[in-house]
């Protein structure tokens, strides 16, 4: 086996490897600050498909996106994970959450899901948005569901809960988002009282050639049905693995297979035409 150094550092200098990615986070933090400050943001929307009704939408994911100098439209997978622990990312929040409720408030037959970071239950920003949008139509809060990351809600359990108990007085629904991707202390699931649970995509896309996976996937469906939550399969992007989650217990399904996220989709009140991400990106 060889016998591999580490790459030798002068005393005081910084590994050329961390000097990168920190570049690389820096450059990130200024694209997004910008993005916040010039209004350079927008929602990508994208279905969750009653999976006994494939032709009947059960809501819609607001999914956060940003826009950098040249117009490129960059999701949030590219600078959520830089942001998150920032006040950066609690202004994204502010942001998503904003957005969400005016297409609420403005398409009044649309049910819709907006991500957040427990990390935002705090802010004040985000508190006296959401209060704002509620006291100009009550009913907005009765078709919003937060989803919350399964890592974030962890972070903080107890917080969370009782930030759900309040909300959830009026009428506003949860979803546990990404399940099965962090480390979920079990015990607590029946303390949250999530509406919805998203099983992460990693467990749903190309399930019906893993059967390990099946094995996992089936368990956390069982887990979902016995909480009385409605569970989702995410990441689903081929008919066999439709059929597969279908014949498993899923309630819902969302992914490409059904529809890539769009800008301006064609219930969007004063939409144009519908465009997708990867039309936008081309």
């Amino acid at each position: 086996m060889p016998n591999y150094r580490p790459i030798d550092v002068p005393p005081g200098a910084e590994n050329p490897l961390s000097a990168a990615v920190s570049g690389r986070d820096r450059d990130t933090l200024d694209m997004v600050t910008q993005a916040v400050k010039h209004q350079q943001t927008l929602l990508a929307f994208q279905p969750v498909i009653v999976a006994q009704e494939q032709g009947r939408v059960g809501f819609y994911e607001g999914l956060i996106r940003v826009m950098d100098e040249t117009g490129r439209i960059i999701p949030a997978k590219d600078f959520m994970p830089v942001v998150e622990r920032t006040e950066l990312g609690r202004e994204i929040d502010v942001v998503a959450l904003n957005m969400g409720m005016r297409t609420l408030y403005e398409n009044p037959s649309v049910r819709l899901s907006i991500n957040m970071s427990a990390r935002s239950i705090g802010y004040q920003r985000w508190m006296q948005t959401l209060n704002r949008w509620l006291k100009k139509d009550a009913s907005v809060g009765e078709r919003l569901i937060l989803e919350i990351t399964e890592s974030s809600a962890m972070d903080q359990p107890e917080l969370v809960v009782d930030f759900m108990n309040r909300l959830s007085a009026r009428g506003i629904c949860f979803a546990l988002d990404d399940f099965g991707a962090g480390y979920t202390a079990l015990r607590y699931l029946k303390d949250f009282y999530f509406d919805v649970l998203k099983i992460d995509m990693q467990f749903c896309n190309g399930i019906a050639d893993d059967p390990d996976m099946q094995v996992l996937t089936r368990a956390m469906i069982q887990i979902g049905q016995h909480f009385d939550m409605l569970v989702v399969a995410e990441g689903v992007e081929r008919l066999q693995d439709v059929d597969m989650l279908v014949e498993m217990g899923a309630d819902c399904l969302q992914g490409y297979y059904f529809k890539a996220p769009q800008v301006r989709p064609n219930w969007l009140a004063d939409g144009k035409n519908s465009v997708s991400e990867a039309g936008m990106r081309a």
